[in-house]
């Protein structure tokens, strides 16, 4: 994916609700640029979208981020689906 990694690609893949594509593409194009404003806040604004987890392994979430999370995800499937 390195070799694909443009801007654009990450936006195609956000119309197509592909979010954790997008996510990981821009996460690498920010390493190249760390200090790139735009990039750092579509890095975070994805984050949320996707409610990843924390980056402390020892932070588990509680049972009920666990269930939101699931149910996040679940409705992101019904939606691909229906395209």
């Amino acid at each position: 994916m390195e070799r694909l990694a443009t801007r654009t690609l990450a936006e195609i893949y956000l119309q197509q609700g592909h979010h954790q594509e997008a996510y990981e593409i821009f996460k690498a194009l920010l390493e190249k640029d760390p200090s790139n404003k735009e990039l750092q806040d579509k890095l975070r604004e994805l984050k949320e979208k996707l409610t990843l987890p924390p980056s402390n392994p020892r932070l588990s979430p509680s049972k009920e981020e666990k269930i939101r999370l699931l149910e996040k995800w679940l409705t992101n499937i019904r939606e691909r689906r229906r395209i």
